[in-house]
């Protein structure tokens, strides 16, 4: 389907996501404060982020590794 978009995960990002959305929102649901998440995780999901964004064609910031060039907002 041409609207489709495909991420491939490795398992450590995809667990990563998983407790991070599972976590909101039952901390959401509970009024709880979210727990803050490591280094490791931190950058993972930064990356999974970054890719998202690429695929869903939003510009990138001046920081990313292939803006070289890009005329960025």
């Amino acid at each position: 389907m041409p609207d489709d978009l495909v991420l491939r995960l490795d398992r450590p990002t995809a667990e990563n996501l998983y407790v991070v959305l599972y976590e909101h929102g039952e901390h959401l649901a509970a009024g709880a404060p979210i727990t803050p998440l490591g280094p490791s995780e931190s950058a993972r999901l930064g990356r999974l982020i970054a890719d998202l964004g690429h695929a869903l064609g939003r510009r990138c910031s001046p920081s990313c590794d292939h803006a070289r060039g890009e005329d960025i907002d």
